[in-house]
């Protein structure tokens, strides 16, 4: 019957028997437990370290690249970029998923900063936009802070 409703994806007829002894015997679980395995030889400090200098170094590079310099598997490099380093590819580029505390502030001001600015001077973007001379002075001011955001 169970064949019939579930087709290939039903339990063996052992393995039936096998979780029904289980769950007589008192088990109310169906995860499975856990148990010893096999540790990673792929996710060490000394792997980790040496993706984090590669991608630091180069941030369009790709995880197959750095699989093959640090010389581990295409998989294990992803789950060290993932799980490990909290990264992820944006644009072509490894970036850390979240912000910290202090980069989140540290923009936030900036921005602020920035739009003090421009309540202060509402043609402030026309003039930057357009090429009015008077914007000359401007240009350290935006592009250190531009420099501070990115």
């Amino acid at each position: 019957m169970l064949t019939v409703a579930y087709g290939e994806s039903t339990l063996s007829k052992k393995n039936v028997y096998k979780w029904y002894k289980l769950f007589q015997d008192g088990r109310e679980d169906a995860n499975d437990e856990p148990r010893s395995g096999r540790p990673s030889t792929s996710t060490t400090d000394e792997n980790v370290e040496a993706v984090k200098k590669i991608v630091l170094e180069n941030r369009r590079i790709t995880i197959r690249e750095v699989a093959e310099d640090v010389g581990i598997s295409v998989g294990s490099c992803h789950e060290i970029f993932s799980d490990v380093l909290g990264m992820r590819r944006v644009s072509a580029k490894f970036v850390p998923k979240l912000l910290n505390f202090h980069q989140k502030n540290r923009r936030m001001s900036i921005a602020q900063e920035l739009l003090n600015d421009v309540n202060d001077d509402p043609d402030l973007l026309k003039r930057v936009i357009t090429g009015d001379e008077s914007y000359q002075h401007l240009i350290p001011f935006f592009t250190q802070n531009l420099m501070q955001i990115l």
